[in-house]
């Protein structure tokens, strides 16, 4: 048995919000959506006309960078409308549905059979390369490199965040699929990581051709950016590449079945929904039809929705579109209104991340929490905050300060490489300086992918 890497530092919020472990199938959407926004780095040029028919799998888009790495449709029907925003920078790609899908025929096979250039040809035709990610910079992965490791976190630790022994359910064969398919993208090892206490699917806890790691501890336990500090960090110069559970899911049924299968499960959640559970939807699907008599108010100035979890969502509207690598929609109070002398009104129902509030006595309450920031930007200081959240031996402060500055020799000295936006969210969150610490992190990578490119 794999010995236990315990997470000792970081944060669990307790949310109101939980999504139940009951499994809906949604309607079919009237509309859905591909979101170049959702691929960082990603130029897109478009492949289709407005009113051109499609099928599940017909490419839409390409990266201008890199002509080969394409982004597919989720579904068959027809291309009606581009959405842009400023500067006329593309933000959705939308497709009208048939009633049922008529699929682009990949080919099915068995991944063992196969040679790399096969394989990765295989995803790239698909669209499903672009569920590969890779680190350093957090981008879509190059099909050139060859990454020392590739990794995949079986669970999620975010707040409210799905359980993925539950969506895997039913997909375990499925799921090994996708796992041979990794091991035929390195020449190095495959590294799967699950939960201590919480992961019991013998898919997970069995699966076969990887290295599989146990984790315990709280948030960010989860992210694969702390597992692949704990497990094998990464060096100036080493590539190593990570993809999400489903994602893993649908190249699985792309080689066992030869078609982009785009069905996902996602966790419907957060204290303003009504009744939080799963639904089974297709990627790019909108989750109008989901918010139907499933709020607890009609008014939706006053709610925020987020494709993903609180801390690295990003935020849409209510006929907005699920971001092709989230799991989860969460919906919480819009904090847009001010409230009177703030902290200074002892509360038991306002959450602290410290011993501020009496709320910090009761360690089991959950919290209808807002968007509300608390305060304005204050001066940037040392205060110690950062490394009671972060488990990973570097200096975030420090390294923060150095992309303020632009010292990129110190940024690297500081560990960059090794981080993601997502992996400071809680720095995030609990700095009482109110610095976008994510936005500066993503910042930091782009200029040092800008710089060595």
């Amino acid at each position: 048995m794999s010995k236990t890497i315990k997470i000792r530092r970081g944060l669990n919020i307790p949310l109101k919000g939980l999504a139940e472990k009951i499994l809906n199938n949604a309607e079919r959407s009237d509309t859905y959506a591909i979101k170049p926004t959702d691929f960082h780095g990603l130029v897109p040029k478009l492949l289709v006309e407005e009113g051109e028919e499609v099928k599940a799998g017909s490419p839409l888009f390409y990266n201008k960078y890199d002509e080969r790495i394409i982004l597919t449709s989720p579904v068959s029907g027809r291309f009606t409308e581009i959405v842009r925003g400023e500067k006329r920078k593309i933000l959705e790609v939308r497709i009208k549905p048939d009633q049922q899908d008529d699929y682009v025929d990949f080919g099915s096979a068995d991944p063992k059979s196969l040679d790399r250039e096969k394989v990765v040809g295989k995803l790239l035709a698909s669209g499903l390369w672009a569920a590969i990610k890779q680190r350093p910079y957090s981008v879509i992965a190059n099909p050139d490199d060859k990454p020392k490791a590739i990794f995949v976190s079986a669970f999620d630790s975010a707040p409210l965040a799905p359980d993925l022994d539950f969506i895997i359910n039913g997909q375990e064969k499925t799921f090994q699929t996708g796992l041979n398919v990794l091991t035929k993208l390195t020449n190095g090892k495959v590294h799967l990581s699950i939960n201590e206490n919480r992961t019991l699917n013998r898919a997970l806890t069995h699966a076969k051709g990887v290295e599989i790691h146990r984790f315990s501890g709280p948030h960010p336990a989860g992210n694969v950016g702390i597992q692949i500090h704990h497990i094998d960090p990464i060096n100036s110069g080493d590539i190593v590449w990570h993809i999400d559970v489903q994602s893993l899911i649908m190249i699985g049924r792309l080689f066992e079945n030869g078609i982009y299968d785009g069905r996902k499960v996602i966790a419907l959640t957060g204290s303003e929904v009504l009744k939080p559970r799963y639904w089974r939807i297709i990627q790019g699907a909108s989750i109008e039809k989901l918010m139907e008599k499933n709020l607890t108010t009609e008014d939706t100035s006053s709610l925020r929705f987020i494709s993903g979890n609180v801390l690295t969502g990003t935020k849409i509207y209510r006929e907005g579109f699920v971001g092709f690598y989230d799991a989860q929609v969460t919906v919480i109070p819009e904090g847009n209104k001010p409230e009177f002398m703030g902290w200074l009104i002892p509360k038991l129902n306002k959450y602290t991340a410290t011993r501020t509030l009496f709320s910090h006595l009761m360690p089991w309450k959950r919290y209808r929490l807002d968007t509300n920031m608390n305060g304005g930007n204050r001066p940037f200081v040392i205060t110690g905050q950062y490394e009671k959240v972060l488990p990973m031996d570097i200096l975030p402060v420090q390294l923060v300060k150095a992309i303020i500055i632009n010292d990129i020799e110190l940024m690297e000295k500081l560990g960059i490489y090794e981080v993601a936006p997502e992996d400071l969210a809680l720095c995030e969150f609990v700095c009482t300086s109110k610095t976008e610490v994510q936005t500066l992190i993503r910042q930091g990578l782009d200029t040092l992918q800008k710089e060595f490119s």
